[in-house]
């Protein structure tokens, strides 16, 4: 990849939508599994924002680790965060579940929530990425993740409200003005 294509895929815009039609699939009823092996119901976090992240361990914004769990920690009565570990990008994320989970809390101490290793693009892409990137299912957005890091935001009411791109920090005041 060359580096005018890796920028262009990481530098893409942010895009906000605080008033829009509501969705047509509940962004509730999704689900996903933790690097733990335990069922994550969307349902429970239901009156709180949600911020789902695509995460790599050898990625350059591997280091936004340590600003999503300060974000957490000074939002976690109102947010959130789903780290979903992905390999879909110059395979940036090999390792194992157990490596993953080792490997974040050894290094950024992270406590939110972590999802098993999945797909976030692509025929394979895991049902909350499809619900992220198709405006029939989340009422607007089709933006896909191009790197690692990309952010989405929802509300607390589950309407998809802002998508960042990875070099978006999480502490950056397009993320924290919408909390």
């Amino acid at each position: 990849m060359s580096i005018l294509t890796l920028f262009g895929a990481i530098s893409c815009s942010s895009k906000v939508k605080v008033n829009g039609p509501e969705p047509n699939n509940s962004f509730y009823e999704l689900k996903a599994v933790s690097l733990f092996g335990e069922t994550i119901d969307f349902n429970q976090f239901k009156g709180k924002k949600v911020m789902i992240v695509n995460t790599a361990s050898e990625c350059g914004f591997t280091s936004q680790y340590e600003d999503l769990e300060k974000l957490y920690q000074t939002n976690k009565d109102n947010l959130m965060i789903i780290g979903f570990p992905a390999n879909d990008f110059m395979n940036q994320e090999p390792g194992t579940n157990e490596e993953i989970a080792q490997f974040c809390q050894v290094n950024y101490g992270v406590t939110f929530l972590m999802s098993e290793k999945i797909t976030v693009k692509g025929p394979d892409m895991h049902p909350v990425y499809q619900w992220l990137t198709d405006e029939e299912q989340n009422g607007w957005n089709n933006q896909a993740p191009k790197w690692n890091f990309h952010k989405y935001l929802i509300d607390e009411s589950g309407k998809l409200i802002g998508v960042f791109p990875s070099r978006t920090n999480p502490l950056d005041k397009k993320i924290t003005s919408l909390l």
